[in-house]
């Protein structure tokens, strides 16, 4: 039997790190409030109808001009070094790949962002992911962004679950990404899928995860849940829960009780389909 592949998708803003990554080094580099900076790209959408996330990257190339900033990816990598994460995060990925391991299950984990890849590249856990699907940049000759190689909005997102399931993890292949595929040769299956998330923007992400059997759980800051209300509200989650990663947490007490679930269900079916082959060919026999 081989062995099960369990995969852990997270967003990464308000979801690992406590705001928009971009605000902890990157905004402030250049001189500037998050009101101000998020404002501009705000304006650049109202004004030419450009895409939301087009235009925050636009913006974030702009300003690096107009401040003499070299927006390079080693530059980048270094703004996330300051993201300052939940408690237990740094911790998480270790102590859930081990549960997994002594279940006998393999533990994936992945990042589906609408935030920078070049600032998430740079932070102590990015070591952990599979892969990290979030909006990078294209660069000249000079090792300097130019124009975004790749854009990922909140309805975008949910290609990247189709990818992982699939197991076509590179973000050029679209042939076999659109080829039909069975399900029972899907890499990871729909229902071993952990969506974590934190807010509206994940809400196509969760809804798919849920719908087709895995679990979506929303996460918020201490004292402050009020955003997830609508993801209660509209049953698009679940679990919901403080975002806590450490040990003996509310969070890693339920995604291990949910990846035991995971395993079990999978030994449960493999024993299911084994039994039945083996009465086939006793019945092939008796013929």
């Amino acid at each position: 039997m081989a062995k099960t592949t369990i995969g852990i998708l997270y967003d990464f803003d308000k979801t690992l790190c406590t705001t928009d990554m971009q605000e902890y080094s990157f905004i402030k580099n250049l001189g500037m409030n998050s009101e101000d900076f998020w404002g501009e790209a705000a304006g650049i959408t109202a004004k030419h109808e450009v895409e939301k996330i087009l235009a925050y990257m636009f913006v974030m190339i702009q300003k690096c001009k107009e401040k003499g900033i070299s927006l390079t990816e080693a530059y980048l990598n270094k703004c996330g070094e300051n993201v300052v994460l939940y408690k237990g995060v740094e911790s998480w990925f270790d102590r859930i790949n081990a549960f997994g391991e002594s279940l006998g299950v393999k533990i994936e984990h992945y990042i589906i962002s609408s935030g920078t890849y070049e600032i998430i590249q740079g932070t102590p856990i990015a070591k952990y992911f599979k892969r990290i699907y979030a909006c990078k940049y294209m660069y000249d000759e000079k090792g300097e962004a130019i124009w975004p190689a790749l854009a990922i909005n909140y309805t975008l997102k949910t290609q990247y679950i189709y990818r992982i399931s699939k197991g076509i993890l590179d973000v050029t292949d679209d042939y076999n990404l659109n080829r039909l595929q069975d399900e029972s040769l899907r890499r990871i299956a729909y229902h071993n899928m952990i969506y974590i998330g934190d807010g509206l923007t994940d809400i196509p992400c969760m809804k798919m995860v849920k719908e087709r059997g895995g679990k979506s759980i929303a996460v918020y800051p201490s004292g402050n849940s009020q955003h997830v209300k609508p993801l209660v509200d509209d049953a698009r989650i679940n679990f919901v829960c403080v975002a806590d990663y450490s040990a003996g947490s509310t969070l890693e007490n339920f995604v291990k009780l949910t990846i035991e679930n995971m395993a079990t269900l999978d030994k449960l079916k493999a024993k299911e389909e084994a039994q039945l082959a083996q009465y086939r060919r006793n019945f092939d026999k008796e013929d």
